[in-house]
């Protein structure tokens, strides 16, 4: 049974209400494919691409087919929405009977039943870039408002992705500033052995540290942490 289409500014609101801090990436992205699914008056199903380095992903998807046409130019190393997602654009695809960028991945599209694509790029990110994917049955199922419509909950996605980025960022941040915290507590307790066992200054004693460390070719907190494990031991 077809159910009419949900208004964009009730699809909007929805985006609204979700917490990114409180739900997942993938979940968020889902949703943003669940409602531009509903939003869209023609028959469509929608996916989200995300690309780190040279590796592809389809974080959300509304059906197989929508992953199986990004799966598919994962493996061919192209397509509309790996070029959306590489350069922030918009890619239309009008018609795959007559698509010859590329060629193999419409044929494919074809044999799949997918008539037309529109692939809107995600904002630029440092690490991750993406694309919001929408395949339709019928050709030339895209016109310029319905474009319109989808670069919204593009922007939408490209928020939660830099949140996320944001999120990832500041957690790798506070563990590395974690580590290197307990590794100059650790350095200062050898630094403190050394000292009382020979009577030296502190840069005496980290220089003792430094050489054994360039010596035994291990890092210097390692070096200091036998030391610390050592004194416990006695």
């Amino acid at each position: 049974m077809t159910h009419p289409p949900t208004d964009p500014a009730d699809a909007f609101a929805e985006l609204g209400r979700i917490k990114l801090g409180e739900v997942g990436l993938d979940d968020v992205l889902q949703r943003v494919a669940e409602l531009a699914k509903r939003v869209l008056p023609v028959p469509v199903e929608v996916s989200v691409t995300l690309v780190r380095g040279a590796t592809g992903r389809t974080a959300a998807f509304t059906s197989d087919l929508s992953r199986g046409m990004d799966e598919r130019q994962y493996a061919e190393g192209g397509g509309p929405c790996l070029d959306a997602a590489a350069s922030g654009a918009v890619l239309s695809v009008p018609d795959l009977a007559v698509e010859d960028r590329w060629p193999d991945w419409a044929a494919h599209g074809r044999k799949a039943g997918v008539g037309s694509s529109v692939s809107v790029g995600l904002p630029i990110q440092e690490a991750v870039v993406g694309a919001l994917n929408v395949y339709a049955h019928a050709p030339h199922a895209f016109d310029e408002d319905t474009v319109a419509v989808l670069e919204t909950f593009a922007a939408y996605a490209a928020v939660a992705l830099a949140n996320a980025q944001l999120y990832d960022s500041t957690a790798t941040l506070a563990r590395q500033m974690q580590e290197a915290m307990a590794s100059r507590a650790v350095i200062e307790q050898a630094k403190g052995i050394i000292m009382a066992e020979r009577r030296c200054t502190p840069a005496e004693a980290f220089a003792v540290l430094a050489k054994t460390s360039q010596d035994a070719n291990r890092k210097v907190r390692d070096v200091a942490q036998a030391l610390v494990d050592r004194a416990t031991r006695r």
